[in-house]
């Protein structure tokens, strides 16, 4: 059902609060090949894009409370070359669990990005070899 006068919702950008600004700014762009396209250092805030993911990276509003990041889902981002980003991340990151091919036909891993943020990377398995094989 639309709302009235159809209004559309036209992307979602998550904004990753944070009090380590710059350590999180230079983990996408350096670890995960972010790039920055503005950033206000007066705001403590900066948006970042890799092909069709954009994020908001900012220091937490003074009149919300916050003790840490904290977020109860994760952040999926699917890819077209899984098996390469597990390889050029798998030492470089801490990891929520490693790659595999699973039930739901994707091949996927999670990382945790330096503020405990959960990211996940997956790839439909249709898109894969044929030598996968599935875990249960």
């Amino acid at each position: 059902m639309l709302c009235p006068n159809h209004m559309q919702y036209k992307n979602l950008r998550p904004m990753l609060w944070t009090r380590q600004f710059q350590e999180t700014l230079t983990f996408y762009t350096q670890v995960l090949g972010f790039s920055c396209g503005e950033r206000n250092d007066e705001w403590g805030w900066a948006s970042i894009h890799r092909d069709g993911v954009d994020l908001m990276i900012a220091y937490p509003p003074e009149q919300t409370p916050f003790e840490h990041p904290h977020f109860t889902g994760s952040f999926y981002i699917q890819t077209d070359e899984v098996d390469a980003l597990w390889t050029k991340l798998k030492n470089k990151v801490k990891i929520v669990y490693d790659i595999g091919t699973f039930e739901w036909d994707m091949r996927e891993f999670g990382i945790y990005d330096n503020n405990g943020y959960i990211i996940q990377f997956g790839q439909d398995i249709k898109t894969l070899g044929k030598n996968q094989e599935s875990v249960s």
